[in-house]
């Protein structure tokens, strides 16, 4: 099985890129994590619809080889750590690869919200999305850890 983060946005600032590099190589080998940026759409004169839509191409392209979609998104189910390493845990049994997306500053269009398998939120606070890349690699690595039993992660 492999994981996939692809994120809509630009480059992002070294401390981000830095930290999701040392979350992702900490990740056992059976589960690869791969971050792939996507391209935003040129703001110009587009409407929302007409840069989402374009977004979403992109993100369809990118998608190829991936078996579950997972869409990150402000409105999507609060999935506590301990559910994550749950889900985590059952989408290892079932296998196939699982991506999942964050979207730009415009968000992520809504068919491809309504294709998801799940969509989950990161935090009920608004996220920069750079933070949003970094807090995911963080939490797969806790998950994963929670599944493997390695004391990272501590209750109580």
């Amino acid at each position: 099985m492999k994981l996939g983060i692809l994120a809509v946005g630009h480059r992002a600032p070294d401390w981000v890129a830095e930290g999701c590099a040392e979350y992702i190589k900490r990740m056992p080998r059976e589960l690869p994590v791969a971050l792939v940026e996507v391209k935003p759409e040129a703001r110009g004169s587009k409407s929302r619809e007409q840069l989402l839509a374009a977004e979403k191409a992109r993100l369809l392209a990118a998608l190829n080889g991936y078996d579950r979609l997972i869409v990150l998104d402000e409105r999507g189910d609060d999935l506590p750590t301990l559910k994550l390493a749950e889900r985590l845990a059952g989408w290892m049994r079932a296998g196939g690869a699982t991506a999942f997306v964050i979207g730009g500053a415009d968000g992520i269009d809504e068919a491809l919200k309504r294709q998801a398998d799940e969509t989950i939120r990161l935090s009920s606070l608004t996220l920069p999305h750079a933070i949003a890349r970094l807090v995911l690699c963080e939490q797969l690595y806790r998950a994963i850890s929670i599944v493997h039993k390695h004391p990272y992660h501590r209750e109580g």
